[in-house]
């Protein structure tokens, strides 16, 4: 496809939901006056709380910053190892670096893509300094299997944001320090941001003043008695966030309803090809949709296939590639193919489809229909 009806036709990856509420949201702000450290960053932390039924939240220009922000809390240092998933977004990771403490990586559960907590046990050393957990894909990671180990966890809940645990609890409200982001691909969004969530008045102190150039916990001005970084969230951006909260209950139910749309449009293409989609709901556990990731058929070239999909005007990306395995971290550490098997076949196979709250079943169709096309055709990529 090409020019304007192409154009016209594309299917987009992500697509935020962005309407008159948001638009007075961030006008009122602007006629304010009070851009930053104002109101609405403290209505924001409030009400983000309360959702998730935790004591505090501090809101920071992103989810990495908030990791960052996190493990510096907790007293992750020099020397020290965390350990994390080698199937993630590079932040849950490169932070850790940040404090120049050395991740330590376990391989991902084939169902969940989360990392087992049996695993994280055996990978515990005298420097094991904090446990960081991912919920990827919005998936609920054994979060209460680590507790047990007695360590700081930091919970990278950036693609999580309406997950449940099995007891009940929204991922996030267990009180350790748990990182959200609100790029604007995600459940909700401030178009950069983030928010760390905690039961730890402490924790939320420290965190305000480093997000704040170390600013004394008085906040008097210039008065700075650590060191900080400039990660505030402005008064724009909360505003923005509000909006978003209030219309976040529906934005998940749509989320979900498309998800299920594709469960349904896909299940002829699983069984005749081997295409694996994500794990379903288990055990009481309840995914919170961010994206929707497929792993396309064992033989296949995933990158083709997104190629040929994109000539059709479908967006998808590889989602995700495996860390260890980018030169940086090979170079660093002496990672190398086959130390973590199921992530690098996840890494090697997943596809993300289009996938947005105001997404048609139309649309879905669409998608479907060109995606079985490219792996029955008789151009079909092989790998």
């Amino acid at each position: 496809m090409s020019g304007e009806a192409g154009e016209r036709d594309r299917i987009p990856l992500a697509q935020p939901v962005i309407g008159e509420a948001e638009e007075q949201a961030v006008l009122e702000v602007l006629r304010s006056g009070q851009l930053s450290l104002g109101p609405k960053l403290l209505a924001f932390e409030r009400r983000f709380a309360e959702r998730l039924g935790v004591d505090h939240a501090s809101a920071v220009s992103s989810g990495t910053a908030g990791l960052h922000l996190a493990l510096r809390a907790v007293g992750v240092g020099p020397g020290d190892e965390v350990i994390s998933s080698p199937f993630s977004f590079i932040a849950s990771s490169n932070t850790i670096l940040m404090q120049d403490a050395t991740p330590v990586f376990v391989d991902v559960e084939p169902d969940t893509l989360t990392i087992p907590a049996d695993a994280v046990a055996a990978a515990v050393t005298e420097r094991t300094a904090a446990l960081l957990p991912v919920h990827i894909f919005g998936q609920p990671a054994d979060v209460a299997g680590i507790e047990p180990l007695g360590l700081p966890i930091v919970e990278d809940a950036a693609e999580a944001l309406g997950a449940v645990h099995a007891d009940g609890t929204p991922v996030g409200g267990r009180g350790h320090p748990a990182i959200f982001a609100f790029y604007a691909n995600k459940q909700l969004t401030t178009g950069e941001g983030g928010l760390v969530a905690t039961a730890d008045p402490a924790i939320k102190a420290t965190i305000d003043s480093e997000r704040n150039q170390g600013r004394a916990p008085d906040m008097q001005w210039l008065d700075h008695d650590r060191l900080g970084f400039n990660y505030r969230l402005s008064d724009i951006q909360c505003a923005l966030g509000l909006a978003q909260l209030d219309r976040l209950d529906g934005m998940l139910a749509d989320r979900a309803r498309v998800a299920a749309w594709y469960a349904e449009a896909l299940a002829d293409l699983v069984a005749r090809t081997g295409l694996e989609l994500l794990a379903p709901d288990a055990g009481g556990e309840r995914r919170s949709w961010f994206v929707y990731v497929v792993r396309v058929p064992r033989g296949v070239d995933r990158d083709a296939t997104i190629t040929a999909l994109a000539e059709r005007g479908i967006q998808t990306r590889p989602y995700l590639p495996a860390i260890h395995l980018f030169s940086f971290y090979r170079e660093r550490f002496g990672f190398r193919e086959g130390q973590f098997p199921v992530t690098e076949d996840a890494a090697a196979r997943g596809l993300s489809l289009p996938f947005f709250p105001a997404m048609t079943q139309d649309q879905v169709a669409r998608v479907v229909a060109e995606l079985t096309a490219v792996l029955t055709g008789d151009g079909a990529p092989a790998a």
